[in-house]
């Protein structure tokens, strides 16, 4: 399902308790068509001590978002928006932003 987005993309939380907010993706879990957004969706989670975490504690991390619930920032508009996939005649394949037509990837 995918809908074109990629790490390092920013992106708007369109729905949920975190509308409005803006972010980078730090990761995409295509299998399961979620995202991680950066201080997006945050969460309290009580870890032992280990090797990652020698202290242990209450850790807050964030949480995956369906990838339902965001929209791509166009990086040349500034504005979210649809993409659209392109097929150039040299083969190579590139995202287009439907409100500005411009291309996302280089």
């Amino acid at each position: 399902m995918g809908l074109g987005i990629k790490k390092g993309d920013t992106v708007l939380v369109t729905t949920g308790k975190e509308k409005g907010k803006k972010g980078r993706v730090l990761s995409v879990m295509l299998s399961k068509d979620k995202l991680i957004i950066e201080k997006v969706n945050i969460i309290k989670k009580h870890m032992k001590p280990s090797k990652k975490y020698s202290q242990g504690g209450i850790i807050e991390k964030e949480a995956p978002v369906h990838i339902s619930n965001v929209m791509l920032i166009c990086p040349r508009c500034s504005k979210p928006a649809r993409i659209a996939s392109m097929t150039f005649d040299s083969g190579k394949k590139s995202r287009v932003c439907k409100k500005c037509k411009e291309t996302i990837d280089q």
